[in-house]
Protein backbone atom coordinates (compact mmCIF):
# COMPACT_ATOMS: atom_id res chain seq x y z
CA UNK A 1 0.00 0.00 0.00
CA UNK A 2 1.12 3.64 -0.71
CA UNK A 3 2.35 5.27 1.99
CA UNK A 4 1.52 9.44 1.63
CA UNK A 5 3.54 11.80 3.77
CA UNK A 6 1.46 15.29 4.00
CA UNK A 7 2.59 18.43 5.24
CA UNK A 8 0.20 20.69 7.40
CA UNK A 9 0.56 24.26 7.06
CA UNK A 10 -1.04 25.54 3.94
CA UNK A 11 -1.29 21.46 2.63
CA UNK A 12 -3.86 20.38 4.88
CA UNK A 13 -4.59 23.54 6.24
CA UNK A 14 -4.30 27.15 4.71
CA UNK A 15 -2.10 28.54 7.54
CA UNK A 16 -0.43 31.89 5.67
CA UNK A 17 -3.72 33.23 4.42
CA UNK A 18 -5.42 32.41 7.84
CA UNK A 19 -2.62 34.26 9.65
CA UNK A 20 -2.57 37.44 7.46
CA UNK A 21 -6.03 37.91 7.60
CA UNK A 22 -6.89 36.87 10.80
CA UNK A 23 -3.56 38.33 12.93
CA UNK A 24 -1.22 40.47 11.15
CA UNK A 25 -3.93 42.30 9.16
CA UNK A 26 -6.15 42.63 12.15
CA UNK A 27 -3.25 44.23 14.33
CA UNK A 28 -1.95 46.26 10.96
CA UNK A 29 -4.90 47.73 8.78
CA UNK A 30 -1.98 49.63 7.46
CA UNK A 31 -1.07 46.74 5.68
CA UNK A 32 -2.39 46.48 1.99
CA UNK A 33 -0.08 43.00 1.12
CA UNK A 34 -2.38 40.49 -0.10
CA UNK A 35 -2.02 36.35 0.28
CA UNK A 36 -1.42 36.51 -3.81
CA UNK A 37 1.78 39.22 -2.86
CA UNK A 38 3.57 36.99 -0.65
CA UNK A 39 6.56 35.56 -2.88
CA UNK A 40 8.84 34.75 -0.20
CA UNK A 41 7.65 32.13 2.76
CA UNK A 42 8.39 33.87 5.64
CA UNK A 43 7.78 37.11 4.20
CA UNK A 44 9.08 38.77 7.04
CA UNK A 45 11.09 40.93 4.00
CA UNK A 46 8.08 41.85 2.35
CA UNK A 47 6.35 43.19 5.73
CA UNK A 48 9.18 45.56 6.66
CA UNK A 49 9.92 43.35 10.27
CA UNK A 50 11.96 40.71 11.50
CA UNK A 51 12.41 37.28 11.42
CA UNK A 52 12.11 37.04 15.06
CA UNK A 53 9.16 39.16 14.76
CA UNK A 54 7.45 37.30 12.07
CA UNK A 55 7.99 33.69 14.05
CA UNK A 56 6.42 35.38 17.03
CA UNK A 57 3.50 36.79 15.32
CA UNK A 58 2.84 33.27 13.28
CA UNK A 59 3.65 31.35 16.51
CA UNK A 60 0.67 33.66 19.05
CA UNK A 61 -1.48 32.79 15.72
CA UNK A 62 -1.05 29.10 15.98
CA UNK A 63 -1.71 29.15 19.84
CA UNK A 64 -4.75 31.18 18.92
CA UNK A 65 -8.63 29.54 18.67
CA UNK A 66 -8.62 31.18 15.10
CA UNK A 67 -6.00 28.56 14.27
CA UNK A 68 -7.74 25.74 16.11
CA UNK A 69 -11.00 26.56 14.38
CA UNK A 70 -8.81 26.46 10.91
CA UNK A 71 -10.83 24.24 8.36
CA UNK A 72 -8.90 21.58 6.53
CA UNK A 73 -8.94 22.58 2.94
CA UNK A 74 -11.84 20.99 1.63
CA UNK A 75 -10.48 19.23 -1.83
CA UNK A 76 -7.92 17.29 0.46
CA UNK A 77 -10.86 16.84 3.05
CA UNK A 78 -13.09 15.03 -0.13
CA UNK A 79 -9.76 13.52 -1.73
CA UNK A 80 -9.75 11.66 1.85
CA UNK A 81 -13.31 11.04 2.53
CA UNK A 82 -12.97 9.66 -1.34
CA UNK A 83 -9.31 8.02 -1.74
CA UNK A 84 -8.03 7.90 1.82
CA UNK A 85 -8.45 4.38 2.93
CA UNK A 86 -6.45 3.14 -0.33
CA UNK A 87 -2.79 5.17 1.33
CA UNK A 88 -1.35 4.81 4.50
CA UNK A 89 -0.96 8.73 5.37
CA UNK A 90 1.50 10.47 7.82
CA UNK A 91 2.45 14.08 8.65
CA UNK A 92 5.53 15.25 8.37
CA UNK A 93 5.63 19.04 9.37
CA UNK A 94 7.72 21.80 10.45
CA UNK A 95 6.62 23.38 13.21
CA UNK A 96 8.45 24.63 16.33
CA UNK A 97 8.08 22.05 20.08
CA UNK A 98 6.02 25.02 21.45
CA UNK A 99 3.34 24.48 18.92
CA UNK A 100 3.44 20.76 18.02
CA UNK A 101 1.57 19.82 20.43
CA UNK A 102 -1.23 22.49 18.69
CA UNK A 103 -0.78 21.17 15.37
CA UNK A 104 -1.04 17.40 16.08
CA UNK A 105 -4.31 18.12 17.43
CA UNK A 106 -5.84 20.22 15.09
CA UNK A 107 -4.55 17.15 12.46
CA UNK A 108 -6.16 13.95 14.40
CA UNK A 109 -9.18 15.91 14.41
CA UNK A 110 -9.37 16.40 11.09
CA UNK A 111 -7.65 13.52 9.72
CA UNK A 112 -7.26 10.66 12.18
CA UNK A 113 -9.48 8.31 10.57
CA UNK A 114 -6.79 8.52 7.91
CA UNK A 115 -3.74 9.83 9.53
CA UNK A 116 -1.98 8.17 12.22
CA UNK A 117 1.26 9.19 12.86
CA UNK A 118 2.36 12.84 13.08
CA UNK A 119 6.29 13.50 12.59
CA UNK A 120 7.77 17.29 13.31
CA UNK A 121 10.80 18.35 12.44
CA UNK A 122 11.44 21.31 14.84
CA UNK A 123 11.54 24.96 13.29
CA UNK A 124 14.31 27.21 14.75
CA UNK A 125 13.22 29.38 17.40
CA UNK A 126 15.70 31.52 19.62
CA UNK A 127 16.78 30.60 22.72
CA UNK A 128 15.67 26.59 22.03
CA UNK A 129 18.46 23.68 22.08
CA UNK A 130 17.16 20.46 20.72
CA UNK A 131 18.78 17.63 19.92
CA UNK A 132 20.16 17.35 16.38
CA UNK A 133 18.59 14.50 14.41
CA UNK A 134 16.09 15.04 11.50
CA UNK A 135 16.79 18.76 11.05
CA UNK A 136 15.24 18.37 7.61
CA UNK A 137 12.26 16.64 6.70
CA UNK A 138 14.30 14.65 3.78
CA UNK A 139 16.17 13.20 7.40
CA UNK A 140 13.52 11.94 8.42
CA UNK A 141 12.11 10.11 5.44
CA UNK A 142 15.86 8.53 4.84
CA UNK A 143 15.53 7.22 7.98
CA UNK A 144 12.32 6.04 8.34
CA UNK A 145 12.26 4.32 4.22
CA UNK A 146 8.86 4.03 3.94
CA UNK A 147 7.25 7.04 2.51
CA UNK A 148 6.32 6.94 -1.34
CA UNK A 149 5.37 10.14 -1.96
CA UNK A 150 5.34 13.77 -0.15
CA UNK A 151 2.78 16.72 -0.81
CA UNK A 152 4.46 19.50 -0.07
CA UNK A 153 4.52 23.60 -0.52
CA UNK A 154 7.83 24.40 -0.22
CA UNK A 155 10.40 23.43 -2.95
CA UNK A 156 13.76 22.93 -0.91
CA UNK A 157 11.68 20.09 0.79
CA UNK A 158 9.97 18.69 -2.55
CA UNK A 159 13.69 18.85 -4.50
CA UNK A 160 15.17 16.96 -1.46
CA UNK A 161 12.97 14.45 -0.75
CA UNK A 162 12.71 13.82 -4.87
CA UNK A 163 16.98 13.61 -4.85
CA UNK A 164 16.56 10.82 -1.56
CA UNK A 165 14.64 8.32 -4.21
CA UNK A 166 10.52 9.87 -2.64
CA UNK A 167 8.16 11.42 -5.32
CA UNK A 168 8.02 15.15 -4.37
CA UNK A 169 4.40 16.63 -5.42
CA UNK A 170 5.11 20.52 -5.42
CA UNK A 171 1.76 22.41 -4.94
CA UNK A 172 1.70 25.94 -6.34
CA UNK A 173 1.53 28.61 -3.97
CA UNK A 174 2.63 32.06 -4.34
CA UNK A 175 6.55 31.27 -3.14
CA UNK A 176 7.13 28.26 -5.31
CA UNK A 177 7.52 27.99 -8.76
CA UNK A 178 5.24 25.00 -9.34
CA UNK A 179 2.61 25.38 -11.69
CA UNK A 180 0.45 22.18 -10.26
CA UNK A 181 -3.21 23.25 -8.24
CA UNK A 182 -4.35 21.35 -5.38
CA UNK A 183 -6.52 19.79 -7.83
CA UNK A 184 -3.93 18.63 -10.40
CA UNK A 185 -1.82 16.95 -7.27
CA UNK A 186 -4.63 15.15 -5.54
CA UNK A 187 -5.71 14.12 -9.11
CA UNK A 188 -1.69 12.65 -9.45
CA UNK A 189 -2.66 10.92 -5.80
CA UNK A 190 -5.65 9.42 -7.18
CA UNK A 191 -3.87 8.33 -10.05
CA UNK A 192 -1.22 6.53 -8.01
CA UNK A 193 -3.24 5.07 -5.50
CA UNK A 194 -5.21 2.57 -7.72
Amino acid sequence: MLTIAWDVDDILNNLMEGWLEQKWKQEHPQCNLTYADIKENGPQHLLGISLQDYLNSLDEFRQSSAFSSMEPNPLIMDWFEQHGSKARHLVITAVPLSCAHISAEWVIRHFGKWIRTFHFVPSFREGVELPDYDPRKVDFLQWIKKVDVLVEDNEKNATEAVEAGTQGLLVDRPWNSSTQSMKDVLADLTALVF
